[in-house]
């Protein structure tokens, strides 16, 4: 498939800047892969198709504040910084993303607000990518925890046009958020509370974790026509052994495996047997998915309304079929769904 196939309108109105006032309250438009049938629904109905011995697997990654505001030695100018991923624990080193880029450079130091915080440049790694290493005299703990009072929740602030507000050191977290690693949260499961989760346990259905670090890869623009030739960044999941004995006993018994978005189902897609079983592991991922492609154990997806020509897309298009997703965006704007990180939710059967 070509990126041009992917591309359509989406009204700037529809983009969600807030989360619904209930999670478990956006909208919820049904796709009917075996009849084509879309339906309307509110999240919370999700409960009327699923049953005993279901399973949703969901991802438990947690959303740190990745985003810091330093100021240069001598200049004071201000510089953004994006902490994309921890390259070294006891060095502190960090792969990160600067804005102004043009003003930073290897050597300079940055100072972080009243703290004892300091970062210095040791490499450039893309325009804007720079390697930096933080100064700090205290322990790991206390280095994370100055990190978590000096971070803003990374809102991606090219869709959400606003300035981050209180609410959302809450909001952009899922009711699962347990492992801490993403820059953006794994957001079908934004819609999820501890009442709907107990309402689907009470009918038999398991929820199980996998982990899938989500990075602002995920997110990248799509530069090629031809989608083969796009490179998807790597990100850290791991597969725990629980996970894999329910979601293969779900399978045996042909139930329903619901892959609660899709860093859940490009996980689990990443590690399938020869007889097309999940099994348990860990390590990286840049799996692609795009269609036509056979999935092997997901048979139902939980998603967000995503971007045109975004790769999320073309994943959620590849497991409802191109034609009948297409459908479902134009529905979609027509019936005023909301769109992006805090927006409505699609369940695709």
């Amino acid at each position: 498939m070509k990126l041009s196939d992917f591309k359509f309108d989406v009204p700037k109105k529809l983009v969600a800047h807030y989360p619904a006032a209930n999670r478990d309250e956006s909208r919820l438009m049904v796709l009917h892969r075996d009849t084509g049938e879309i339906e309307h629904r509110i999240f919370k109905d999700i409960t009327e198709y699923f049953g005993e011995g279901d399973v949703f697997v969901t991802n438990d990654t947690k959303v740190f504040p990745a985003r810091l505001y330093g100021n240069k030695e001598k200049t004071g100018a201000e510089i953004e910084v994006f902490l994309l991923r921890e390259l070294n624990a006891e060095l502190k080193l960090w792969d990160v993303l600067v804005d102004p880029a043009r003003k930073i450079r290897v050597g300079n130091k940055l100072y972080f607000g009243d703290s004892d915080l300091v970062a210095e440049v040791i490499d450039n790694t893309t325009s804007r990518g720079r390697t930096i290493r933080f100064l700090f005299d205290g322990t790991e703990e206390e280095f994370h925890k100055t990190i978590d009072t000096l971070g803003e929740t990374p809102l991606l602030k090219e869709f959400i046009e606003r300035k981050v507000e209180a609410e959302d050191k809450e909001r952009y977290q899922t009711v699962f958020a347990k492992n801490v690693g993403a820059v953006a949260a794994p957001t079908a499961g934004l819609h999820f509370t501890p009442h709907l989760l107990k309402r689907l346990e009470l009918q038999g259905v398991d929820v199980t974790p996998i982990t899938l670090h989500v990075g602002l890869g995920t997110f990248r623009q799509v530069d090629v026509e031809d989608l083969t030739k796009h490179k998807m960044d790597s990100e850290n999941y791991s597969i725990p052994d629980g996970t894999v004995e329910l979601v293969n006993r779900s399978l045996d018994a042909k139930k329903r495996v619901v892959a609660v978005g899709t860093t859940s189902l490009k996980t689990i897609e990443s590690s399938v047997t020869a007889n097309g079983r999940l099994k348990a592991s860990s390590g990286w991922t840049d799996k692609f998915i795009i269609p036509p492609y056979e999935f092997k154990i997901a048979n139902s997806l939980i998603t967000n309304f995503h971007l045109p020509e975004s790769t999320l897309l073309m994943t959620a298009s590849a497991f409802g079929g191109y034609d009948l997703v297409m459908k479902a965006y134009k529905e979609a704007i027509k019936e005023k769904y909301r769109f992006f990180s805090y927006g409505d939710a699609m369940l695709i059967l």
